[in-house]
């Protein structure tokens, strides 16, 4: 052979060689990443070209599929009481996608897990079509109902007002209600139609300002308010600030209280009432300065740290991600802002939910979830949640304390009415937090609360009212969120019944 075809036999032999290794490389180490691009549409035909498995509360779908006329999505999703049950499933829509469990689980709903790669091919050689397997909640229905019947009812000229509440069992961490409200229907676009463009965009935020999108259980922040005092009595209980919550002896802090390095007096809406008051009357109470003084004593690391212990400063995953409550790093008069739930303290519902939860289960805080179990289509287990503990931001003699304190609140204070339950025991923080710069801004109203029932707590819950059209001096966490906490409390109670 001459030299000329010698150099074309080499330069041809390495464009195969090229192309083997690109054919090799696309298929074997781009094959996930170009399978789940959102710009490969045949991933997106593929998710409805045969029935979803169902998102399943108390042994009852809470979605379904419909077949349409479409040629390329041959199924599109529904939902039963859509509004009611969306921070819970999110969306898979044909046109925009999936979130909240829709999202998290699409591969055991869609049918394309590899965990179902038995199934899927037994249906190939029996020649059944592909299905999806189902997500097994943990939810409990008449407890959803309550908490997001409660929301729509609290709000005032006939709109929902905007708000959140979560329901948890402090034994498992168990996710009983999730309800945010304003909310949507996700059934409105499901599909690809110009009447599902229409709907989603009418609900983007820019078009919306009441963002009924937003996750207001799981992913809105708001400071917390007087609720936080429970962190902040037990940061006191563990670092041995105070052993006895009825001696008023080691809470005498000034009232007003001048914060430090700060010429600044927060009063307290008691009044005199709040002078040389004990740990349980200062809960009664909601006195500022006990627990601005307690905040300001324990000091920023070790209120981080005990913040950091009821879950505070980290995302947690239910499965659905829920952000971060912040407890920072800050000077000692913010610090001591933030020990009453105020300056850059922040936190979701859900956060305050674990709160209330870990004092309720004698200090341990069990990591929260919402799914029990995941199921093939041929009603095989392929996942089992087991419940694990977080964190013990207690000990069981502090827990029991502060339980005695804050079922103090429920009976000796405004929210009786709303919260107390006959045959339990129920424990509760009300909490107004201010909002906006100088409380312009009507503020939010809170309420956490837990029921015993024979010694074991199978409920614990937190209720945001973050708007409800009221006017300022009506607005308070007994009158608004309080009534909420107690009808949830009611529905779980009933429902184990």
């Amino acid at each position: 052979m001459n030299k000329p075809m010698r150099r074309v036999a080499v330069f041809c032999g390495l464009l195969i060689l090229a192309l083997l290794v690109r054919v090799n490389w696309v298929q074997f180490v781009q094959a996930d990443e170009l399978a789940t691009d959102e710009n490969n549409r045949r991933v997106t035909i593929e998710q409805f070209a045969h029935p979803r498995g169902d998102i399943i509360v108390d042994g009852e779908p809470i979605t379904g599929s419909v077949e349409t006329d479409n040629p390329d999505f041959r199924y599109a999703r529904t939902y039963t009481d859509g509004e009611m049950w969306a921070p819970i499933t999110g969306r898979a829509s044909q046109a925009f996608g999936t979130s909240m469990l829709e999202g998290v689980e699409d591969g055991i709903l869609s049918g394309n897990d590899d965990r179902l790669f038995f199934n899927n091919t037994v249906d190939m050689f029996t020649g059944e079509e592909q299905r999806g397997g189902d997500v097994v909640t943990t939810l409990n229905t008449d407890a959803q109902r309550a908490a997001y019947e409660g929301l729509v009812d609290a709000g005032q000229g006939g709109d929902a007002a905007k708000g959140a509440v979560v329901a948890m069992d402090p034994r498992t961490g168990a996710i009983l209600a999730a309800a945010s409200t304003p909310s949507y229907d996700p059934s409105t676009f499901a599909g690809t139609s110009a009447e599902d463009q229409e709907a989603w965009v009418a609900l983007q935020r820019e078009n919306n300002p009441d963002d009924p999108m937003l996750n207001r259980a799981l992913r809105a922040t708001y400071p917390p308010g007087s609720t936080f005092k429970i962190v902040t009595a037990a940061a006191a209980l563990e670092n041995g600030v105070v052993d006895d919550i009825d001696d008023a002896s080691q809470t005498e802090y000034q009232n007003p209280f001048r914060l430090p390095d700060s010429t600044t007096e927060i009063e307290s809406q008691a009044g005199s009432a709040c002078d040389d008051v004990s740990l349980r009357e200062a809960l009664v109470l909601s006195c500022n300065n006990t627990f601005l003084g307690l905040s300001n004593e324990i000091g920023n690391e070790e209120m981080i740290s005990t913040a950091d212990d009821f879950g505070f400063n980290e995302e947690h995953f239910v499965p659905v991600r829920a952000d971060a409550s912040v407890y920072p790093e800050d000077n000692a008069p913010q610090n001591a802002m933030a020990g009453i739930g105020q300056a850059s303290n922040r936190a979701t519902p859900l956060q305050m939910a674990m709160v209330a939860a870990a004092v309720a289960n004698n200090g341990t805080l069990m990591e929260p979830y919402m799914v029990d179990r995941l199921v093939a289509p041929n009603l095989s287990t392929v996942e089992q949640h087991e419940p694990s503990e977080l964190s013990q931001p207690l000990s069981p003699e502090n827990a029991q304390l502060l339980q005695e304190a804050m079922e103090s609140v429920v009976s000796e204070g405004s929210s009786r009415d709303a919260a107390s339950i006959d045959g339990a025991r129920v424990g509760g923080k009300t909490g107004t937090a201010q909002n906006g710069e100088g409380n312009a801004n009507n503020p939010f109203a809170w309420f956490i609360s837990y029921a015993i029932v024979d010694g074991e707590s199978p409920v614990a819950v937190a209720v945001v009212v973050e708007d409800a059209g009221a006017e300022r001096d009506q607005i308070s966490g007994s009158q608004l969120a309080a009534p909420i906490a107690g009808d949830v409390m009611r529905a779980v109670l009933d429902s184990q019944n």
